[in-house]
Protein backbone atom coordinates (compact mmCIF):
# COMPACT_ATOMS: atom_id res chain seq x y z
CA UNK A 1 0.00 0.00 0.00
CA UNK A 2 1.12 3.61 -0.35
CA UNK A 3 3.05 5.57 2.01
CA UNK A 4 1.28 8.53 0.39
CA UNK A 5 -1.96 10.04 2.38
CA UNK A 6 -5.12 8.34 0.91
CA UNK A 7 -6.46 10.81 -1.03
CA UNK A 8 -10.15 11.65 -2.25
CA UNK A 9 -9.54 10.82 -5.61
CA UNK A 10 -7.88 7.99 -7.16
CA UNK A 11 -7.01 7.39 -11.36
CA UNK A 12 -8.07 4.21 -12.60
CA UNK A 13 -6.79 2.58 -15.14
CA UNK A 14 -8.48 0.65 -18.33
CA UNK A 15 -8.06 -3.24 -16.73
CA UNK A 16 -9.24 -1.96 -12.97
CA UNK A 17 -12.65 -0.12 -14.44
CA UNK A 18 -13.14 -3.44 -16.62
CA UNK A 19 -13.07 -5.03 -13.09
CA UNK A 20 -14.70 -2.68 -10.52
CA UNK A 21 -17.99 -2.76 -13.45
CA UNK A 22 -18.19 -6.58 -13.45
CA UNK A 23 -21.25 -7.56 -11.32
CA UNK A 24 -19.83 -11.19 -11.16
CA UNK A 25 -18.57 -12.39 -7.52
CA UNK A 26 -14.64 -12.95 -8.13
CA UNK A 27 -12.15 -12.21 -6.27
CA UNK A 28 -10.13 -9.61 -8.91
CA UNK A 29 -13.27 -7.32 -9.16
CA UNK A 30 -13.79 -7.40 -5.17
CA UNK A 31 -9.74 -6.79 -4.94
CA UNK A 32 -10.56 -3.82 -6.98
CA UNK A 33 -13.51 -1.78 -5.61
CA UNK A 34 -11.65 -2.60 -2.11
CA UNK A 35 -8.69 -0.46 -3.62
CA UNK A 36 -11.50 2.10 -4.73
CA UNK A 37 -13.94 2.59 -1.85
CA UNK A 38 -15.26 5.84 -0.58
CA UNK A 39 -12.84 7.51 -3.53
CA UNK A 40 -13.94 9.31 -6.77
CA UNK A 41 -12.67 7.82 -9.58
CA UNK A 42 -10.85 9.59 -12.00
CA UNK A 43 -9.91 7.85 -15.86
CA UNK A 44 -8.31 8.98 -18.79
CA UNK A 45 -10.08 9.74 -21.48
CA UNK A 46 -8.25 6.80 -23.30
CA UNK A 47 -9.65 4.01 -20.32
CA UNK A 48 -12.98 5.02 -21.85
CA UNK A 49 -11.49 5.04 -25.46
CA UNK A 50 -10.43 1.45 -25.20
CA UNK A 51 -13.39 0.20 -23.50
CA UNK A 52 -16.00 1.38 -25.98
CA UNK A 53 -13.66 -0.05 -28.51
CA UNK A 54 -13.55 -3.87 -26.98
CA UNK A 55 -17.84 -3.32 -26.66
CA UNK A 56 -17.75 -2.13 -30.17
CA UNK A 57 -15.10 -4.59 -31.28
CA UNK A 58 -17.22 -7.58 -29.07
CA UNK A 59 -20.10 -6.75 -30.99
CA UNK A 60 -22.35 -5.55 -27.55
CA UNK A 61 -26.00 -4.15 -28.82
CA UNK A 62 -27.48 -0.89 -28.44
CA UNK A 63 -28.54 -1.74 -24.63
CA UNK A 64 -25.34 -3.11 -23.31
CA UNK A 65 -23.65 -0.31 -24.91
CA UNK A 66 -26.21 2.34 -23.51
CA UNK A 67 -25.56 0.52 -20.44
CA UNK A 68 -21.45 0.82 -20.18
CA UNK A 69 -22.20 4.69 -20.94
CA UNK A 70 -24.00 4.50 -17.97
CA UNK A 71 -21.86 2.62 -15.85
CA UNK A 72 -18.45 5.27 -17.04
CA UNK A 73 -20.73 8.29 -16.07
CA UNK A 74 -19.97 7.63 -12.30
CA UNK A 75 -15.97 8.30 -13.63
CA UNK A 76 -14.65 11.36 -13.82
CA UNK A 77 -12.72 11.29 -17.36
CA UNK A 78 -9.85 13.57 -17.94
CA UNK A 79 -9.85 15.23 -21.34
CA UNK A 80 -6.72 15.79 -23.03
CA UNK A 81 -4.44 19.34 -22.99
CA UNK A 82 -1.25 20.68 -22.88
CA UNK A 83 0.32 19.62 -19.94
CA UNK A 84 -0.97 16.30 -20.53
CA UNK A 85 0.62 16.00 -23.94
CA UNK A 86 3.80 17.42 -22.63
CA UNK A 87 3.50 14.75 -19.97
CA UNK A 88 2.59 12.14 -21.86
CA UNK A 89 5.55 13.04 -24.03
CA UNK A 90 8.09 12.89 -21.29
CA UNK A 91 7.07 9.65 -19.78
CA UNK A 92 8.05 8.26 -23.12
CA UNK A 93 10.98 9.87 -23.47
CA UNK A 94 11.66 8.79 -19.99
CA UNK A 95 10.61 4.82 -20.88
CA UNK A 96 12.50 4.76 -24.07
CA UNK A 97 15.93 6.05 -22.69
CA UNK A 98 15.32 3.85 -19.41
CA UNK A 99 14.58 1.00 -21.87
CA UNK A 100 11.32 0.43 -19.75
CA UNK A 101 8.60 -1.42 -21.50
CA UNK A 102 6.23 1.84 -21.08
CA UNK A 103 8.01 3.21 -24.04
CA UNK A 104 6.69 0.47 -26.49
CA UNK A 105 4.57 1.57 -28.77
CA UNK A 106 2.14 -0.98 -27.72
CA UNK A 107 1.87 0.82 -24.38
CA UNK A 108 0.42 3.97 -25.82
CA UNK A 109 -2.78 3.79 -23.86
CA UNK A 110 -0.98 2.68 -20.94
CA UNK A 111 1.28 6.16 -21.25
CA UNK A 112 -2.12 8.37 -21.20
CA UNK A 113 -3.14 6.65 -18.19
CA UNK A 114 0.32 7.18 -16.20
CA UNK A 115 0.80 10.82 -17.10
CA UNK A 116 -2.71 11.17 -16.08
CA UNK A 117 -2.11 9.79 -12.57
CA UNK A 118 1.22 11.45 -12.72
CA UNK A 119 -0.11 15.11 -13.85
CA UNK A 120 -2.90 14.58 -11.33
CA UNK A 121 -0.46 13.70 -8.77
CA UNK A 122 -3.27 11.25 -7.39
CA UNK A 123 -2.58 7.25 -7.05
CA UNK A 124 -3.50 4.74 -9.75
CA UNK A 125 -5.06 1.48 -9.59
CA UNK A 126 -3.55 -0.75 -11.92
CA UNK A 127 -4.15 -4.41 -12.40
CA UNK A 128 -0.37 -4.95 -14.89
CA UNK A 129 2.42 -4.63 -13.59
CA UNK A 130 3.70 -2.28 -16.57
CA UNK A 131 3.42 0.93 -14.27
CA UNK A 132 6.12 -0.59 -12.05
CA UNK A 133 9.51 1.28 -12.27
CA UNK A 134 7.73 4.41 -13.28
CA UNK A 135 9.75 7.53 -10.86
CA UNK A 136 6.95 9.16 -8.78
CA UNK A 137 4.22 7.15 -10.20
CA UNK A 138 2.22 5.79 -7.12
CA UNK A 139 1.03 2.31 -8.26
CA UNK A 140 -1.95 0.51 -6.54
CA UNK A 141 -2.06 -2.97 -7.74
CA UNK A 142 -4.89 -4.69 -7.62
CA UNK A 143 -4.51 -8.49 -6.53
CA UNK A 144 -6.54 -11.52 -6.45
CA UNK A 145 -7.89 -11.35 -2.83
Amino acid sequence: MSSRRRATHVVVDTDAVNWYLDPRPTHTPESARTLIAGRACVVSFMTVTEITYGALLAGWGGLRLRRLERSLESFDVIPTDEQLMKRCAGLRTWAHRAGHPLGQKVHEADRWVAATALVLGLELVAGDGIFEGVPTLDVLRVRPL
